[in-house]
This record gives C-alpha cells, sequence and structure tokens, in this order.
C-alpha cells in the first residue's frame, strides 16, 4: 500500500508542477476567474484554515472565536461600505451557496421567478437545474431583445402582470451590458415581488464604480468573489435591512456550517485592495475589453454587440460558427495556450450545448497582470493566426510564451509586507 501511495502522490506532485508551469506560459482569459496577490493569498496559510466557526459574530457554538469574530466583523463593515448595503452577509463558500441562500430568503416551493435562459447568459444556478430548482422554484425566463442583447422591459411587464413571479433575477453569466436593473424594479412593486440581482462577474466593476450599480434597486445582491472581484474563491449576500434576517438565517443554518475562515481573511485583504486600487483595475479592465473586442473585429471575427460598441463590462463574445463553432475553436486556442471557453450565444438551442457557437473572453486576469491595450491587439493577432492556421501551433505557442514573459507581476495590489500596516491605518479611520 505505501508503494501504491507514493506513487500516487509522485503523480499529483507532476500534476502540481504541470498546471503552474502552463498558466505562466499562458494567457488566461477564462472570464470567472482571476489571480490574487501574494498578499492575499498569505492568509490562506494561516491557522484559520484549521478552525471552526459556526454561528455568527458574537453568538457562535464554539469557543476560541473571539478573534475569528473580528477578522468577520471587519469582512461584514468592509463589504457595506465598498457597496454601500445595508447588510452584508460574508459567509457563503461559494456563488451557488449565496443564491440558493437566496432562493430560500424570497420564495417558497411553487414561486415563480423570471431569469434569463442559460443562451441569453442566465447562469445554471438560476434555474431548476440547480439554486433555483433546489428551492423548488417554477423558472420563466424573460423576453429577450436579440438588436439590444438584453431584457425587453416592455415584453416583460406583459408577462409579470399575467404569471405573477415572486422573484426577478438579474446579473449573468454572458454579460455584456447593464440590465435594466431600476426598470425591473419598478415592475416588481407593482406586483409585490422581489428583485435578487447576481453580481458575480461584475462585482469587482461595480466595486471600481466601472458599471451600473445594482444595490439601490435590488433587495438582494449575490457574487463570488473571484471573476472581476480579485479575492478567494468564497461569496457575499447584500440585501435590505429588512431582509437581513431571513438572508442571515438562508445562510446559516441553511446553506453553510464553518466557513472557510482563510479564505474570509483573505476576502478582507482583497476588500481593502479594492478601495485602494478598485476604480484604476475597473476602469483598466473594461478599456482593455472594448479594445479587444475592436481589435477581433478589425481582423474579420464576428463580435457580438457591434451596434452597441461591442461591450460595456470585462467580457467579450464571438460568433465562431464559420470556424467549427465554440468547441472546436476554444480546444484549437488551447493548444497554442491561451485560455478561454466555449458559450451558447442567444440564438443558440440548448441541443448545441456541447458545440455552441460562440467563445466568451474575459479580460480580468490579463489586466490584473499588467496588460493594457497594445497587448489586447497582439492577443486578438494571436487568435486570429491560430484560428485561421496562419502559422504553425508551435510557433504561435512560442509567441504566446514570449509574450506572457513580460507580465509576472499582480498589479493593483498591495505587497505582503504592506498589508497589516494598511489594515491597521485604515480601520484606525473608521
Amino acid at each position: 500500500m505505501l508503494e501504491e501511495a507514493r506513487n500516487l502522490f509522485k503523480e499529483f506532485k507532476k500534476a502540481v508542477k504541470d498546471h503552474h508551469e502552463f498558466f505562466a506560459d499562458s494567457i488566461p482569459l477564462i472570464a470567472s476567474e482571476n489571480v490574487t496577490s501574494l498578499a492575499v493569498r498569505r492568509f490562506y496559510l494561516t491557522d484559520f484554515g484549521c478552525r471552526y466557526a459556526e454561528g455568527k459574530v458574537g453568538k457562535r457554538f464554539y469557543q476560541g472565536c473571539d478573534y475569528i469574530d473580528v477578522v468577520e466583523d471587519v469582512a461584514i463593515k468592509l463589504t457595506k461600505l465598498l457597496f454601500n448595503a445595508e447588510h452584508a452577509n460574508v459567509q457563503p463558500i461559494s456563488g451557488v451557496t449565496a443564491n440558493i441562500a437566496a432562493f430560500f430568503a424570497l420564495a417558497k416551493p411553487g414561486d415563480v421567478a423570471f431569469s434569463l435562459s442559460v443562451p441569453c447568459g442566465g447562469h445554471i444556478s438560476h434555474h431548476r437545474f440547480s439554486a433555483a430548482g433546489i428551492r423548488g422554484v417554477k423558472v420563466i425566463n424573460y423576453p429577450f431583445d436579440m438588436e439590444e442583447l438584453n431584457i425587453d422591459v416592455e415584453e416583460t411587464k406583459k408577462l409579470a402582470m399575467k404569471e405573477k413571479p415572486k422573484v426577478f433575477v438579474l446579473g449573468a453569466s454572458l454579460y455584456l451590458f447593464p440590465h435594466p436593473v431600476k426598470e425591473i424594479e419598478e415592475i416588481a412593486k407593482e406586483i409585490d415581488a422581489k428583485v435578487m440581482y447576481d453580481a458575480s462577474h461584475v462585482l469587482g466593476l461595480i466595486a471600481g464604480k466601472e458599471f451600473h450599480d445594482p444595490v439601490p434597486h435590488s433587495d438582494v445582491v449575490t457574487a463570488s468573489t473571484h471573476k472581476t472581484f480579485p479575492g478567494p474563491q468564497r461569496a457575499i449576500v447584500l440585501s435590505k435591512k429588512e431582509l437581513s434576517k431571513k438572508v442571515d438565517t438562508a445562510v446559516f443554518p441553511g446553506v453553510v456550517s464553518n466557513h472557510h475562515l482563510h479564505s474570509l481573511a483573505a476576502y478582507v485583504v482583497s476588500c481593502m485592495e479594492m478601495i485602494e486600487f478598485g476604480r484604476d483595475y475597473a476602469k483598466q479592465t473594461v478599456k482593455n475589453a472594448k479594445a479587444l473586442a475592436e481589435s477581433l473585429h478589425e481582423l474579420g471575427f464576428k463580435v457580438i454587440g457591434e451596434s452597441k460598441g461591442f461591450t460595456e463590462s470585462h467580457q467579450v463574445a464571438v460568433d465562431v460558427t464559420e470556424f467549427g463553432g465554440g468547441d472546436k475553436v476554444a480546444k484549437k486556442l488551447e493548444r497554442v495556450n491561451v485560455i478561454l471557453n466555449k458559450n451558447l450565444l442567444p440564438w443558440d438551442d440548448l441541443s448545441k450545448t456541447e458545440n455552441p457557437s460562440g467563445i466568451r473572453i474575459g479580460v480580468q486576469e490579463v489586466t490584473r497582470i499588467g496588460m493594457k491595450e497594445g497587448e489586447m491587439r497582439e492577443i486578438a493577432e494571436v487568435m486570429w493566426n491560430a484560428i485561421n492556421e496562419k502559422k504553425s501551433e508551435e510557433k504561435i505557442r512560442e509567441e504566446v510564451k514570449d509574450l506572457k514573459k513580460e507580465f509576472t507581476k499582480v498589479h493593483y495590489s498591495f505587497d505582503e509586507s504592506e498589508v497589516y500596516r494598511i489594515l491597521e491605518n485604515f480601520l484606525n479611520g473608521i
């Protein structure tokens, strides 16, 4: 048994080493990922990761949580400051966990919720397959305007008067343009419904004041903290004050017990980084997305949203049907170390999930490592050459490695040595 275990451990070590080497030589364009700073990573490896803290601040079920209470209280206060929220719960350990809690807080089994279809950008957790289904919610998809690439407000109002949903779910997984949150809020008020906004993809852009702010117009805002928000993998729930007890109960004991305290501490540092550097980072992220979209379009790609300026977020969507579909294109790009994902587009049927029309590109991580508009043009050319086989894959892969060598530092972040000083100075001032 010992020999078998040693062989398995060798396999594990090689996989870890290969993974790090691969990403060190790759252009990361997955829209749902980001890179954390060394300062944030410092807190993954603390004694917090060995401890348990069931319950709420000041009301734990175990002893030894006094200092953990301070960390969680700071996380809550920083979150409320960043997003001007009436209430914040920082315990969910993933975006889907946060969404499950939100559905439990806002709806009963059998209630109707409106959400975007998956091809139109809706996340799977907004549907019966995941969080909404766990709560027993009946999901009806919003009417969608293909020209505007957004929710059709007038048709939604007509449908809402007929179906009387209890929850309007906004936010998306494929997310180029802001949703009509204020307009949906007005409809919701007419029929005594709630607005739930999943800000997972755009949380960092909201924190950096580069995307519309859904908090004033939403009853509950959920979000993971590791996409445009460059923190650890966990989540938050923001809400109106009158919903705070329902939200907190839905989170604990509803969907979490202990809530991964090492990443909670890391989240505190990422909040501070966004307070210090978030505006510059978010602004450059949107600039980069627009620059990449324009460069891809100029080269001949069918970039979605041309009439609207392609994008107002960190994402770019491209219809690659003419090149064999999203699956073929994503795999071809992976072979040259450009990492992105295939994606359904609004006109796709769910039967096309395995090989949809589109690819989805996110620029938040390459922005975080210092790339700007010039590098977006280089990335577009790499993609064009790879997909059209203008050069050998080996040649293009070497070009990608050479480009990436210039970008090895995480920007818009603290040095590890600065963390305690910055935190102390900031917290002394609030």
